[in-house]
């Protein structure tokens, strides 16, 4: 791989903001133990310094980017209210201005005008120097304003490739790390490699973690989590921008949780991921779960006579739980259920925080916490719906298990899922006096041992092996 640019610098350090921290100390924006906390989450975030003082409301972004204008005796430009010339775009290309954090503005002669977090990083201006063949003129904006504007004005490609599981055996993306050329194409398609991998080893959840050597690529499987490979450290933040952007989330966001979806094609069969991006100390720690299409209930390994237990369930009111270990197929089940077993006379409603897949005949909700439909705003207005089933992922809270199961007293079906990795465990987790009234409405409960061993169990045989 082409690495001289990356190499010859770590960028860990603000050039300008370490020349005047002292200065802003001394006219009383921040303390000395500020700028030695926000030094120590830059270098483990690989961050900006300045937008981690902005990040942590050490400082407001108005007064430091006043601060360095007077200081620095150059303009400071808010790039919300400021239209470039997409022609100097062409001086920089995008992976250079994603590296270097740096904005093009406009030209005038020989000289092009651009915004930069870090003015006084003489190296990135000298490097853009040489890019363009222009003289650079900088002026101040915000890093997260920067990295905004740059993905809002590049146009850059927004699709995972379609995947053919031909290609597939032996396949290892370390192999499309080491490819010569360093684009935002290349990016993309490391990503699509590493997703390639997880399908060809049948995996469903794979997490990217920061560590020293960089980028860890982690696979989980039951029972197991595989370490398949890093990606450099000097790549991590162009890898987590391409990614977030990917998936529709803010990639200039990083200091809370974010959701997101993406969908990708495999063999013409598309699929779906819930991306989740959760904010550590080492930096975002990104999580992809990877959902199949459901299939018909007819193709699982579920004898008729069991299906017909489900099928009597969706019919009455009660809850119909679906256990398993994490990553036994719970939701793949589920909206198996949801596409071929439901009585069409029925309304049918979901509450989930990612819908995985559209299905026919069904109200499916997706939570929103950014706008405040989350799971209690959605417990109070459901029933105004007027629901005959309804499917919701989870209850965290005592209040969410009551409220549901109280549902039930009013002629509703629900369907949910449990995390149990046996019928010991799950026998034990019901002792909990918390589930007294929620094991009592229990209709049907189907367990997921594995794809060959699917339990069904009515009302019945669960009074007789597994409540009381």
């Amino acid at each position: 791989m082409k690495m001289d640019l990356l190499n010859e610098n770590n960028f860990l350090d603000n050039k300008t903001i370490d020349k005047l921290k002292y200065d802003l100390v001394r006219d009383g924006l921040v303390t000395y133990d500020d700028i030695e906390h926000a030094t120590e989450l830059a270098i483990a975030q690989n961050t900006n310094i300045g937008q981690i003082l902005i990040n942590t409301q050490m400082i407001k972004e108005d007064v430091l980017m006043k601060f360095l204008e007077e200081k620095l005796h150059t303009p400071c430009v808010d790039l919300e209210n400021y239209t470039i010339d997409k022609k100097c775009l062409d001086y920089i290309p995008y992976k250079d201005a994603l590296y270097y954090k740096i904005l093009p503005l406009f030209i005038i002669e020989d000289t092009l005008t651009v915004a930069m977090a870090d003015p006084m990083d003489l190296f990135s201006i000298d490097k853009i120097m040489q890019l363009s063949k222009k003289n650079i003129d900088p002026v101040i904006a915000s890093e997260k304003s920067i990295l905004k504007k740059i993905n809002e004005y590049y146009d850059v490609k927004s699709k995972v490739d379609d995947i053919n599981t031909n290609e597939l055996k032996n396949y290892n993306w370390l192999d499309e790390l080491h490819n010569d050329e360093l684009t935002e194409v290349h990016i993309q398609d490391l990503f699509r490699a590493i997703l390639k991998q997880a399908i060809s080893q049948d995996v469903h959840e794979l997490y990217f973690e920061n560590t020293e050597e960089g980028l860890c690529v982690n696979f989980k499987k039951p029972n197991e989590i595989i370490k398949t490979g890093v990606i450099p450290s000097l790549l991590t933040s162009s890898f987590i921008q391409s990614l977030k952007s990917l998936c529709n989330l803010d990639p200039n966001v990083f200091e809370i949780p974010q959701l997101g979806k993406l969908n990708f094609t495999v063999d013409k069969s598309e699929l779906t991921a819930s991306v989740s991006a959760f904010p550590t100390i080492n930096g975002e720690r990104i999580l992809i779960k990877i959902y199949h299409p459901p299939i018909s209930i007819d193709k699982l390994n579920i004898s008729q006579d069991k299906i017909e237990i489900i099928k009597n369930a969706l019919s009455k009111s009660g809850i119909i739980l679906i256990c398993g270990s994490s990553l036994s197929g719970k939701t793949h089940l589920i909206y198996s259920i949801l596409s071929n077993l439901i009585p069409k006379y029925k309304n049918v409603m979901t509450l989930e925080s990612i819908a995985k897949y559209k299905l026919k005949n069904v109200s499916q909700c997706e939570l929103n916490e950014n706008i405040g439909f989350n799971l209690d705003k959605a417990m109070r207005f459901i029933e105004f719906q007027s629901p005959d089933i309804i499917y919701f992922e989870g209850i965290t809270t005592k209040e969410g298990l009551d409220f549901f199961t109280s549902l039930t007293l009013k002629n509703k079906t629900l369907i949910t899922e449990f995390m149990a990795e046996n019928m010991d465990d799950l026998r034990r987790k019901f002792e909990f006096s918390e589930f007294t009234m929620f094991k009592s409405v229990i209709s049907c409960l189907v367990f997921i041992h594995n794809k060959q061993s699917i339990e069904v169990f009515d009302r019945n045989e669960l009074d007789k092996y597994l409540i009381n």
